[in-house]
């Protein structure tokens, strides 16, 4: 009778010598074989090529759906009252700071801190103070939402009077 530990170790054996004759096989066509060189590099190509098609349509996807979320964002509408925008600010940074710590909740986080970054007196110097604590996977995406809204015053001197200036 045959041991389990014999017909073991003969498959593991025949398995190896299998993959050791597939290598030397395939070393010796791509060195001998233009034909079968020709494919592997038109094989790369084409992968290379579906590689980038697929990483532009999920940039042109993420631009959508950053557009979509700024959108809603100006749709809800931010508060006007000074207590109420100090409040508003405080509760979205908070919530950006939580969903930041998930890596898979970067568009909310990147979210919340622009809705915070819309009331905000001074963005400018709230930018600044991003840039050193949300982390750059977040402010990647925030700095893209920030980049679509044309709206948004980055120097906070837009609603200031200009005197002497006609």
């Amino acid at each position: 009778m045959v041991q389990t530990s014999t017909i073991a170790t003969i498959s593991v054996a025949t398995i190896a010598t299998g993959l050791l004759g597939y290598a030397i096989y395939f070393d010796s066509q791509r060195r001998q074989s233009v034909e079968f060189r020709r494919t592997l590099r038109r094989n790369e190509r084409q992968a290379s090529r579906k590689e980038k098609e697929s990483a532009a349509a999920g940039r042109q996807e993420r631009v959508k759906d950053i557009q979509t979320a700024v959108d809603a964002a100006a749709d809800e509408g931010f508060p006007t009252g000074v207590n109420e925008r100090e409040g508003y600010f405080m509760e979205h940074v908070q919530i950006g700071e939580q969903l930041a710590a998930d890596p898979s909740k970067t568009m909310d986080a990147a979210l919340a801190f622009y809705k915070a970054l819309k009331v905000y007196p001074t963005p400018g110097d709230l930018i600044g103070i991003y840039d050193k604590t949300v982390d750059k996977r977040v402010l990647d995406v925030l700095a893209e939402m920030i980049a679509y809204d044309k709206a948004l015053d980055l120097d906070g001197i837009g609603s200031m009077p200009h005197p002497g200036l006609d």
